[in-house]
């Protein structure tokens, strides 16, 4: 089932995300080839720098998406709120890049 994911970073976290950011790019290219990440990209503020992020992954339920995030980099290096993570169910539209 596809999801939206939105994380808002920690406060001033630019530098522990950037120290993470190979990391998390690496699993979502593995996530992506598995065909569980559709879309993501970096939110940012308006001087252009980076504080959260937006993924749309196709996962089977929210206890797998739990699951990703307990090994995700950007929570196990304290880059990502988890109090600020939303979680909610979509329907990409039929023209949706696959």
């Amino acid at each position: 089932m596809p999801y939206i994911i939105t994380a808002h970073d920690f406060p001033n976290a630019l530098d522990k995300r950037m120290a993470a950011r190979q990391a998390h790019l690496d699993a979502l290219a593995g996530m992506k080839a598995e065909g569980k990440v559709l879309y993501a990209a970096a939110l940012l503020d308006d001087n252009g720098d980076m504080v959260g992020s937006m993924l749309v992954v196709d996962l089977p339920d929210t206890a797998a998406i739990d699951a990703w995030l307990e090994t995700e980099p950007y929570i196990l290096q304290g880059v990502w709120d988890k109090s600020r993570i939303s979680i909610q169910s979509c329907r990409p539209a039929p023209s949706a890049p696959k």
